[in-house]
């Protein structure tokens, strides 16, 4: 009782039932707010502190940023879509709110354009030495399904391809990455196609900011090979995942293409089946069937590991010791 008059109150303020009203329609930083609502920076970060603390709100942290996005606990859900919904459509100030939010999203996406503008050329060159995307994506697909999960992690997300990829089909999926330019990219292409059910992140693969046990599949797609520790990656992986949960690793196969590692930076030439075995082994990891996709002359490669309901306790105990 308590906690829903709490929520009851933070939400009966006028400014603060516009910041709700606005957030439905994807994550917004204090700044975007400030301008969308033109109040003062103090005065909209007051009404988030309290919308946050009545549960109504979630805030994630990107370097200097924060992001603010509608709570996805399900009776605060509840009790924000009846609120919402009781805002008449033709209300003169959410009309303006939605217009200045229209200019807002224009801006983050002339920046994710201009960034992907400036490096398409670089993955356009690796994409054309491998076997064709829409094939890799099939499989990805396929072995990511088999076990039909609930809830996704992708780690470097990057562009967000993956998430996108998933989204049809996952309750809830949150994508990482060290790179504030690739999650503008990534958040932008979220809110183009309507993906409320994911969300991006900034934090780091070598300690990811999450519970043990906490998702069904974890996904790697493109990113081992700039790892300077793989084998860790595949460890802090396999700890966020539930007993059963699978984590699939997509990445090239051995290969000497110099260029890969002189113009693009990848700090590994592939990575062969027995290698990734004895990651996922020492994990507490059950590998399962690689699939192979050749290409010319990379193969992209996509190894897939079970934990097992009983090895997630051992796996904890060997992050604590490392």
């Amino acid at each position: 009782m308590q906690r829903l008059l709490l929520a009851m109150r933070a939400a009966s303020e006028p400014t603060r039932l516009r910041i709700l009203a606005l957030c439905r329609y994807g994550e917004l930083t204090v700044s975007e707010l400030v301008d969308i609502l033109g109040q003062s920076q103090p005065r909209v970060s007051r009404h988030l502190k309290l919308l946050v603390e009545a549960g109504l709100l979630e805030r994630n942290r990107e370097a200097s940023w924060s992001f603010y996005r509608l709570s996805k606990d399900d009776p605060m859900t509840a009790l924000i879509d009846t609120l919402l919904a009781l805002i008449p459509v033709d209300d003169p100030v959410a009309t303006l709110d939605r217009e200045r939010l229209a200019a807002v999203k224009q801006e983050r996406t002339r920046r994710a354009d201009e960034y992907f503008r400036r490096n398409a050329a670089n993955w356009s060159r690796i994409r054309a030495l491998h076997t064709d995307e829409a094939k890799v994506d099939r499989a990805v697909r396929d072995v990511l399904l088999r076990s039909q999960p609930e809830t996704l992690l992708d780690i470097g997300t990057g562009t967000g391809h993956v998430l996108a990829l998933a989204a049809p089909d996952v309750k809830s999926a949150i994508g990482i990455d060290a790179s504030h330019e690739m999650l503008s990219v990534a958040r932008d292409r979220m809110e183009r196609a309507q993906l409320s059910n994911c969300q991006v992140r900034h934090a780091d693969m070598y300690h990811l900011p999450f519970e043990s046990g906490r998702f069904d599949a974890v996904t790697i797609h493109m990113v081992l090979h700039y790892a300077d520790r793989p084998a860790s990656v595949i460890r802090e992986a396999g700890r966020v995942l539930r007993p059963d949960g699978r984590l699939i690793l997509i990445d090239f196969a051995p290969h000497e293409v110099a260029a890969m590692r002189e113009e693009h930076a990848h700090l590994w030439m592939g990575f062969s089946d027995d290698e990734l075995k004895g990651h996922f082994l020492d994990a507490g990891l059950e590998p399962e069937k690689p699939v192979h996709l050749a290409g010319d002359p990379l193969t992209v490669s996509i190894w897939s590991a079970r934990r097992a309901a009983t090895s997630l306790a051992v796996a904890d105990e060997r992050t604590v010791a490392a």
